[in-house]
């Protein structure tokens, strides 16, 4: 006896939502009951400060006069974009986030080659070059301005006056490099850290297989180990900016804005907190924040087409 099954009949049964087993769904109630305590409390320490941020982003406050306060719409947006500051402020976190970005990312590779390798003191050295992300940003800036960059008595102009060359003022003469500086030596732990995690995992079959046909150490690292290394190499980059994006420390303790260096963060505490002006303010605080997301929504869409199409399908 043969049975014959319509094409209708098919596509309804493809069409059909699965559900899940009563006992599967009794099982998961406990688990999802436990993260509702999580997940309020996250919107509420992130959601509803940012709901009350739009709100003061639509009134006009200065704390000079507190009492002072009405609605004016979005008179600060246009005052935001009707202003150079904002042009200003973009173009230096642009500038800054990318160099900070590409310059960590090349060290950090570097790094990650170098202790991808067994010596003597592996351990420590990995260590001391994780060390530099441990140290709390305001410290290292510190640390950076007077030890270092210090123009009378800092290691880097005693070191350049060693071979002959004149002093650096690095905070006034240099402010973006400077700040770019700092930031690439607190990254780039965190970027050799992700690409280290990429070299373990390469297949050293592959690598030994490639030996034995001849290739070199540099077409064996040009070939086989980048295109390895480069969903990691979208994580730590994604991750990275999104974090260099709310920088502040460094430049509001080395630089104070000067220089090109008053990226978006520090333009709003100096709104906030110099001007007093808390809806204009608040209203650079929204276009960050959207600013934010919109990079990672197109960064985060590009690292799972990368994934779909490279990584998990293997």
């Amino acid at each position: 006896m043969s049975v014959t099954t319509t094409l209708p009949e098919v596509r309804g049964a493809e069409r059909a939502p699965r559900r899940a087993p009563a006992g599967t769904r009794s099982r998961l109630r406990v688990p999802r009951a436990l993260l509702w305590p999580a997940l309020i409390t996250a919107i509420v320490l992130t959601q509803i400060p940012f709901l009350l941020t739009i709100y003061y982003s639509l009134q006009s406050w200065n704390l000079l006069r507190p009492g002072d306060v009405s609605f004016v719409g979005f008179a600060n947006y246009a005052k935001v974009f009707g202003g150079g500051a904002f042009a200003s402020s973009l173009w230096a976190t642009i500038l800054i986030t990318g160099g900070s970005v590409l310059l960590s990312l090349l060290l950090g590779l570097m790094f990650a080659v170098l202790l991808d390798r067994k010596f003597i003191g592996q351990s420590v050295a990995r260590t001391l070059l994780i060390t530099p992300f441990l140290v709390m940003p305001a410290a290292a800036a510190l640390i950076w301005k007077w030890s270092i960059l210090d123009a009378s008595s800092g290691l880097a102009n005693w070191v350049l006056g060693l071979v002959g060359l004149p002093p650096v003022a690095w905070n006034t003469d240099v402010p973006i490099w400077t700040i770019i500086i700092v930031l690439t030596w607190q990254y780039t732990p965190f970027m050799m850290l992700i690409l280290l995690a990429g070299l373990q995992s390469q297949s050293r079959e592959v690598l030994e297989a490639s030996a034995v046909d001849g290739a070199g150490a540099v077409r064996t690292f040009t070939l086989i180990t980048l295109p390895h290394l480069r969903q990691y190499t979208e994580i730590a980059v994604i991750l990275a900016t999104i974090l260099l994006l709310q920088a502040f420390d460094p430049i509001a303790i080395m630089t104070r804005g000067t220089g090109g260096t008053k990226t978006l963060s520090y333009l709003l505490y100096e709104r906030a907190f110099v001007g007093l002006e808390v809806g204009e303010a608040a209203a650079y605080g929204v276009i960050t924040v959207i600013i934010t997301i919109a990079f990672a929504l197109v960064a985060l869409r590009t690292l799972f087409k990368v994934f779909s199409s490279e990584g998990i399908t293997r």
